[in-house]
């Protein structure tokens, strides 16, 4: 290849679509379905209507989500197509209205179902970003864009909060729904433990099984204090026998000589007995019915929620969140017995970047679940004053557009994070472009994290060696390499699995540990 042909290369892949193209798929992906998945796990909005006797109970239910262009409303009430030069010079918002089905329905189990308004109605407004598909300047020409404003060479891939350009940070965390094996730092190699963190619906658990000093597992997640005896914890997701419990872990002699240990260990033998003493931990000095009510609750919600799938039994879920279990309680014993190195939480292959799109969703689905509350507050306060009961009467398009605006104009993400949306670096071309392709750690800037902020050696070709910043958020502000090319999760998990099923792969907790094991390959 000679010099030109290099010249030609080069200028191709750094064309202004290519620099910030991750951000660009990311949020097209968010639009086309990423907004509708979320509309779908809401699906409908229940209401207190129909909790005394005599009343017909009501609720909403949701239907298609979609995004039309940028537009503006004039003083006098007319809607003009906006661009992304007037939102800055205006000081507003380059926003874009978005739409939703919503179904009032009233009825009950003994009473016919029956409709009782449904439409398409303006749930609020969406901030777009400049040059993604919903952009109004999106397949302009450089003429066309000089002739309204823009700069033909501008990159995009931000957006515009009230006259502000401000680009959302690639977020980078460890990868989840993955065992992750290591020994705990405060007691050096002396316990093993198995963890992961465990994702659902934007709901994050992590669910830890470690081996202590004795020898002798126990498992934590979310909403129980403390540590669970592991036999019991598998004996109340339904493995009762010794002989299944042992053979799901390892059937390797020396293992199944650390699961006796844990076997004779154990406290409880069957399944009720189980739940009885997980009711006893989550709410203890309550009655024995509600200890067996809140004990069922919590395995079913809080323990590895990841494995909840739709159409799925509870019976076969809970099974296989015990399989799964046991998956974990081999990788501390493999760590036990030499049989496996530690997981480096720094290795690339543990970590997973969240994007534009990613970060949207997370803000979409909190915004989405504020409407939901502010829709049955409506509902409810025209039920009582006798009413009628209407979708555009009901729906405030305020409450969404300010629960998306605010977060990406201050930064201040859900889930607590700060810093995540920042104002767009123009001090020249070259401070655009890196700052469109930077990505930020979640960890404390306070605390050293020497690891976490050394090169390693599996960011070659992903991250650049050189471009970090100097002081305390050295190592944990960096910048993709120039020729990164950033991978889209944009395949139905569920395929994947009814493939891996296919092949012989049997059950979720197995085809984890497929996942897993091809990983550490």
């Amino acid at each position: 290849m000679n010099r030109a042909d290099r010249r030609e290369v080069s200028r191709q892949y750094f064309s202004k679509e290519r620099l910030a193209e991750h951000h660009f798929r990311s949020f097209n992906a968010f639009l086309d379905y990423g907004m509708q998945e979320v509309v779908t796990e809401k699906e409908t909005i229940d209401t207190d209507i129909g909790d005394k006797e005599g009343q017909e109970p009501v609720w909403v239910e949701l239907g298609d989500v979609r995004v039309v262009t940028p537009r503006v409303r004039e003083a006098d009430g007319s809607e003009e197509l906006l661009y992304p030069q007037e939102a800055r010079l205006r000081n507003i918002t380059y926003s874009a209205p978005v739409f939703m089905e919503m179904t009032i329905v009233r009825g009950g189990e003994e009473e016919e179902e029956h409709v009782v308004d449904t439409a398409e109605t303006k749930i609020g407004r969406m901030p777009v970003m400049v040059g993604s598909r919903k952009c109004n300047i999106a397949g302009f020409s450089d003429e066309e864009l000089v002739e309204i404003g823009e700069d033909p060479a501008d990159p995009g891939g931000y957006f515009i909060v009230n006259g502000s350009e401000r680009v959302l940070m690639t977020s980078e965390d460890l990868a989840p729904n993955k065992i992750l094996a290591e020994y705990d730092s405060r007691y050096g190699d002396e316990i093993q433990v198995a963890k992961t963190f465990s994702q659902r619906r934007g709901y994050r658990a992590l669910v830890l099984c470690e081996r202590n000093r004795e020898g002798l597992l126990e498992v934590s997640f979310p909403s129980v204090s403390g540590s669970i005896n592991f036999v019991t914890i598998v004996r109340a997701l339904g493995l009762e026998s010794d002989e299944e419990i042992v053979h799901r872990v390892s059937d390797d002699p020396e293992v199944v000589k650390f699961m006796l240990e844990n076997l004779e260990a154990a406290d409880v033998q069957s399944e009720a007995e189980a739940i009885q003493t997980l009711g006893e931990r989550v709410a203890s000095g309550q009655g024995r019915q509600y200890q067996l009510k809140r004990a069922n609750y919590v395995i079913d919600r809080y323990l590895l929620p990841h494995l909840h799938e739709e159409g799925i039994d509870d019976e076969d879920v809970r099974i296989n969140k015990a399989y799964y279990l046991c998956r974990m309680a081999e990788a501390c014993f493999e760590l036990a017995l030499n049989r496996r190195q530690p997981d480096d939480k720094d290795h690339y292959a543990n970590k997973r970047l969240k994007v534009s799109g990613d970060l949207m969703r997370d803000l979409f689905r909190t915004a989405l679940n504020k409407l939901a509350r502010d829709v049955k507050y409506q509902l409810e306060r025209a039920n009582m004053r006798n009413r009628r009961l209407s979708v555009n009467t009901v729906v405030r398009s305020d409450v969404l557009t300010e629960r998306l605006e605010h977060p990406i104009a201050t930064g201040n993400w859900v889930g607590g994070r700060s810093g995540v949306s920042q104002l767009v670096d123009r001090t020249d071309f070259m401070g655009v472009l890196s700052h469109l392709r930077r990505l930020r750690s979640p960890l404390s800037r306070s605390q050293p994290h020497f690891e976490a902020r050394d090169l390693h050696a599996t960011q070659w070709g992903r991250i650049c060696p050189s471009e970090t910043p100097e002081g305390p958020n050295c190592g944990l502000v960096k910048n993709f390499a120039q020729a990164m090319e950033l991978s889209q999760n944009v395949g139905d998990e569920q395929e994947l699995k009814r493939e891996l099923s296919s092949m012989g792969v049997e059950g979720i907790a197995d085809i984890e540990g497929v996942a897993h094991r091809t990983a550490d390959d």
